[in-house]
């Protein structure tokens, strides 16, 4: 009797290599989120206006600055910085 086989049990891993994942498609991709009724009205209206990349790292290098250059996350600042050039701009657009 022929015997099925599943490729992903069938991969072995020796201690000195690293493991490869294996590629998702779409259809395994993570579900989307979808934001509650809290971060929908925290959120400023929507514009169209994406900062460039140079603007968001110049403004999230001013916050380490800021801290004396030590801790933080570098990712928070990103995001920190992203938002709030994105508040900036819709302000700005509402004015």
């Amino acid at each position: 009797m022929a015997r099925k086989q599943n490729p992903e049990k069938d991969l072995v891993v020796s201690s000195g290599a690293a493991a490869a994942r294996p590629r998702r498609t779409a259809s395994a991709a993570r579900p989307k989120h979808s934001p509650n009724a809290a971060e929908i009205q925290s959120t400023p209206a929507r514009a169209e206006y994406a900062p460039s990349h140079e603007e968001i790292a110049t403004l999230a290098y001013t916050y380490w600055l800021e801290r004396g250059c030590q801790g933080g996350s570098p990712e928070q600042d990103w995001q920190r910085a992203e938002r709030e050039l994105r508040v900036k701009a819709s302000a700005a657009a509402l004015a």
